[in-house]
Order: structure tokens, then sequence, then C-alpha cells
């Protein structure tokens, strides 16, 4: 498959998609020019798809293990299953890891206290919120793809290149 080199050496030109496509992901728009959008919406649209292959093959497991009084505790875990474990690495392959953001009127111990779970906010977006989502909008539409729409500006100035923002439907 030929890809736009948009003017740029192939290091610098994957990180500049990995990180656009994971603004994308996590902010649900970016404004971009026309060349890159188009690059980005082919990766977006894969990930997307991945994630709603995916997003519900987990499994519940109870483990059993000795606290420090060496009482036995048992807790009820979610695991993924190995297609959705393969999935997630290929997806953090190719995202750029993204940390929560702290709110304004949030302490840093209940910052920590409301990120301590995640490890991976990106990944956990994908699986929780945008593969349900879209899983839901396939099966009623009864079409799958068109995940993302992009939306012409017009030229910038300076250059003329034209500018477009690219959204998730």
């Amino acid at each position: 498959m030929a890809q736009r080199k948009l003017g740029r050496p192939a290091d610098q030109r994957k990180a500049l998609l990995r990180n656009q496509v994971s603004h994308l992901i996590w902010y649900g728009k970016i404004e971009t020019t026309l060349a890159r959008a188009k690059e980005v919406r082919s990766i977006a649209e894969r990930l997307i798809t991945l994630a709603i292959r995916e997003c519900e093959h987990n499994v519940e497991v109870t483990k059993k293990y000795n606290n420090e009084k060496g009482q036995t505790v048992s807790i009820t875990v979610t695991n993924d299953l190995p297609g959705k474990l393969h999935a997630r690495r290929m997806i953090m392959a190719t995202l750029y890891d993204l940390k929560e953001i702290k709110k304004q009127d949030e302490s840093k111990a209940e910052y920590k206290e409301r990120t301590k779970d995640v490890k991976h906010p990106l990944v956990e977006k994908l699986f929780r919120e945008i593969g349900p989502k879209y899983k839901k909008r396939n099966a009623e539409k009864g079409c799958a793809g068109g995940y993302t729409r992009i939306i012409r500006k017009g030229p910038r100035r300076g250059d003329a290149a034209e500018m477009v923002i690219i959204e998730l439907v």
C-alpha cells in the first residue's frame, strides 16, 4: 500500500502520524492539512475497527491469594482474552501513551486515586467508549467503516495548504 511521504523522512513521518492519530482519538477532532488528514484517517479507521472487533472479549476470573495477615482473600478480576490482548498490544504499538489530564478543581491525591487503575488511558478509551459506540452504530446501520469525517476549511495563510478538520463521527 503506497503512502504519502508528506515531505519528511520516514522516522519523522511516522512520529507525526502517531501523534496526530493519538490526539484525534483522545480529543475527537484535530485541525491539519488535507494530505495529513487522509493518512491519519486510514490509520485511525484501522485502529477503531480493531477495537470494535475485540471490545467485548473479556473473561471474569476469581483469584485467591494470601494477604499480610495470612488470610486467604479472593478477588474477581476482568482479564482480556488472547485476541483482545493481541489487539491491545497492536494499538499500543501504534499510538502514543497520553496521560489523563488533571482537572482544575482536583487535588493531587484525588487525581492519583482516579487514575491509579488505568495504565494506558488512550487504549482504554478505544476499548471502553469508542469501540462499543461504533459497534452499536454498525449494527443499526448495517454497515462498517466511515468513522471519521473530513471538513475542508480553505487554504492556510502563508503557504496556501488546504486546511481541514478531521473528526470522529
